[in-house]
């Protein structure tokens, strides 16, 4: 088991995550050594790679054209006028400040998918509120996290079109036949485990107030705020968010994340949202904000692929069925191999391609049920996104929390969002995969 070439590939992969070696580069070492060791020459595993890497084009795609959605919208006073009104709503309701911010977070991922892009903008104008009302940030880092990962995580709609596709293709690459509907009719487990953290964390552990010093900055994002107030929705504003809602609406109908993007774009130029003559702007704009991430994608499938070949699997999953002693065992061995990885990688998508290949067999030799399985894969997926240093559900919310200097990346935003997150999906995950 020692020289297995699939175990020792992963935990080569996980030491240079966590030795913040460049993610991209660490699976594709990790590959490589996978195919060393499994006895395939270099060329050969280069090959398998190269191979196994088309098995994430479409989600690669749909990231770059959400990406360029998201530079479209940020050409715009659209968020600086969804700010105002925010602003607006937000005044004096302390309690309900943090589960709005949640609610607008949430659709990000679905309504308006441009993921993290909308943090810097929304979040460092509100920090004065925040420090007027005395808000525990961290609550807010929670909210923006729980907003980031519970929709993709639950919903086969926007960014969870995409995650719940990837875990679709990956459970037929490895002999299980599933449909979205069959996805999304057991995630939702996952979805109500984030929400307990959230109203935990909110408003038990975080609902207390803290003070933050007065700075510089805040003069300035009040200053932002007063100029906000006087924009209006111009025709440009509205044909960007007419693109939006197209967008949305057309990967709901054809459940396809790239031809919404695609139609929303073109609607946008169509329209007036996008100047023909800055098109090259946006596009490269939207490839420039996520470009690295579809790369990670694209390469985390065929390091799937890679350990397929490896021929290593069927050991692998042999010694953890015996390891585990059962369905009990197996489910929570499944869950925490998983959040090691997701911690490593800071990628959830990235990390279904290569759990897959082995959670599938395993959860079979261990009597799983196919909703079981699907259930097992996306939390053990999951898992870690919240948490993780390298993640942008931690990274987001950190770079619009401590505009002003007074908010810790670890302490502040991982520590919260790993205790909160991840315990209850652990425990959601185990309890879910017994009982289906």
């Amino acid at each position: 088991m020692l020289t297995n070439p699939v175990l020792i590939s992963i935990i080569v992969m996980s030491v240079l995550c966590l030795l913040r070696f460049n993610i991209l580069l660490a699976i594709l070492v990790s590959a490589l050594v996978a195919g060393l060791m499994s006895g395939a020459g270099i060329v050969d595993t280069t090959n398998t790679l190269i191979s196994g890497m088309k098995g994430n084009l479409e989600t690669s795609l749909s990231y770059i054209l959400l990406g360029a959605l998201a530079a479209a919208i940020a050409n715009t006073n659209l968020t600086a006028i969804l700010i105002n009104g925010v602003s607006k709503m937000l005044s004096d309701k302390r309690t309900y400040f943090a589960l709005t911010i949640a609610g607008i977070a949430c659709f990000s991922q679905n309504l308006i998918p441009v993921h993290i892009a909308f943090i810097p903008i929304l979040i460092p104008p509100l920090l004065p509120l925040m420090n007027r009302l005395k808000i525990d940030r961290r609550a807010v880092a929670v909210a923006l996290t729980f907003g980031l990962k519970a929709p993709y995580v639950s919903l086969s709609v926007g960014f969870g079109l995409i995650f719940h596709g990837i875990l679709q293709k990956e459970m037929k690459n490895n002999g299980i036949n599933v449909e979205i509907s069959d996805i999304s009719s057991v995630m939702w487990i996952g979805g109500v485990s984030m929400l307990i953290g959230l109203i935990l964390a909110i408003f038990i552990f975080y609902a207390k107030r803290r003070e933050y010093a007065h700075t510089e900055i805040e003069n300035d994002e009040l200053k932002q705020a007063q100029m906000a107030k006087m924009l209006t929705m111009s025709k440009k504003e509205w044909a960007v968010l007419a693109g939006a809602v197209v967008a949305f609406g057309v990967q709901i109908y054809t459940e396809s994340m790239p031809l919404g993007a695609l139609i929303g774009l073109l609607a946008m130029i169509l329209l007036g949202g996008i100047e023909y003559k800055k098109i090259d702007d946006i596009m490269d704009s939207g490839f420039a904000m996520m470009a690295f991430i579809a790369f990670i994608m694209l390469v985390a499938a065929g390091f799937g692929a890679v350990l397929r070949e490896s021929g290593g699997i069927n050991e692998l999953v042999s010694f953890a069925s015996g390891l585990a002693g059962g369905k009990l065992g197996g489910a929570i061995l499944m869950l925490v191999i998983g959040l090691l990885i997701t911690m490593g990688i800071g990628s959830s998508f990235g990390t279904i391609p290569i759990i897959a290949a082995i959670y599938v067999p395993l959860s079979l030799s261990l009597g799983f049920s196919t909703p079981a399985i699907i259930l097992l894969i996306g939390i053990a997926a999951a898992l870690g996104d919240a948490g993780s240093p390298a993640s942008d559900s931690t990274l987001g919310p950190t770079s619009g929390l401590n505009a002003d200097g007074q908010h810790n990346h670890i302490y502040d935003t991982c520590v919260p969002t790993f205790l909160f997150f991840n315990i209850p999906l652990i425990i959601g995950g185990v309890i879910g995969a017994m009982i289906l």
